[in-house]
């Protein structure tokens, strides 16, 4: 898995100062080559109406901000100087959308919400061939470019200093750790290399990653029989 002759995954790193914030956070990257992309599909659609009906199975007058998983994210942005109401982690955007139904986006974006929902996990989706170099996990510097809409027209967004950040060579491609992604990566019906990263927090955090990308893995290799698919795990005891 390759872009511009790196390997992708293999150069790929998270900022030991991340470690800092919280020492055991683990990532899961996942690449896969060859897939079929495509709009909201019949299969799509009924693993987002299962993740929703799971969620508010879980939920039953819960509210999310209340879940463990949750509070994890919500106090590691607070330590972070965050405010719930400046930006909450992607896994707490999507349940607060379960009660009223989900987003429906294209097939690829719907079956790894559909699987964050299902484990309770920040999981983002992004195309590899709009990436320059490989993805790393940062501490920003404070001005790092970040290509994202504002009411409904493309606009340039800048990190702020301090921020844990996704990014490649070009800009953030993801901003507060989990927050929100930027337009230029992100996933469309016509992409055919992804790359999947699984955010994970607490002591059981190994074992949830790697169950959350077994339940993506079996989901795209069902409309993608032939998609090539390889994964890292990334822990603080790798920079030891």
């Amino acid at each position: 898995m390759t872009i511009d002759g790196l390997t992708t995954l293999d150069a790929a790193r998270v900022d030991p100062r991340v470690w800092e914030v919280r020492s055991d956070y683990v990532v899961l990257l996942m690449g896969v080559k060859g897939i079929v992309g495509g709009p909201t599909d019949d299969s799509s659609d009924a693993a987002l109406t299962a993740a929703e009906a799971a969620a508010n199975q879980v939920l039953a007058g819960t509210a999310p901000e209340d879940l463990p998983e949750v509070q994890a994210w919500r106090s590691t942005f607070a330590d972070l100087g965050v405010k719930p109401r400046v930006a909450r982690s992607s896994i707490e955007a999507l349940l607060r959308r379960c009660p009223t139904g989900l987003p429906r986006i294209d097939r690829l974006t719907d079956l790894y919400n559909a699987v964050s929902v299902h484990h309770l996990l920040p999981i983002g989706g992004e195309d590899l061939d709009a990436y320059d170099g490989p993805p790393r996990l940062a501490i920003a510097d404070g001005g790092e470019t970040f290509d994202t809409v504002a009411n409904g027209q493309p606009t340039i967004d800048h990190a702020e200093r301090g921020e844990v950040i996704w990014r490649d060579n070009a800009g953030v491609t993801c901003r507060r750790w989990n927050w929100r992604q930027c337009a230029r990566t992100r996933l469309t019906p016509q992409s055919t290399r992804a790359l999947f990263i699984f955010d994970g927090l607490g002591q059981n955090a190994g074992s949830r990653v790697d169950a959350a990308a077994d339940l993506l893995a079996s989901y795209l290799h069902a409309i993608t029989p032939t998609a090539l698919l390889t994964r890292r795990l990334i822990t603080r005891h790798d920079d030891d």
